[in-house]
């Protein structure tokens, strides 16, 4: 049992070695993708509700 474990811990280093890591720069610039994108689709929800139920309102008075 500790045998196969230790197999897959060894396994698993060596796939590790061979992953193709991001650099610091990119992993930044994606991160400010996805924070931007997520405040532009909050935006967007967020003025599509206001407008809905803004019509919402008018029509029912």
């Amino acid at each position: 049992m500790i045998a196969k474990v230790q197999k897959f811990i060894s396994e698993v280093a060596v796939e590790l070695r061979k992953v193709s890591w991001s650099t610091r720069t990119e992993l930044i610039n994606a991160a400010w993708i996805v924070i931007v994108s997520t405040a532009l689709l909050g935006l967007f929800i967020g003025g599509t509700d206001f407008v809905l139920s803004k019509l919402l309102e008018l029509m029912i008075g």
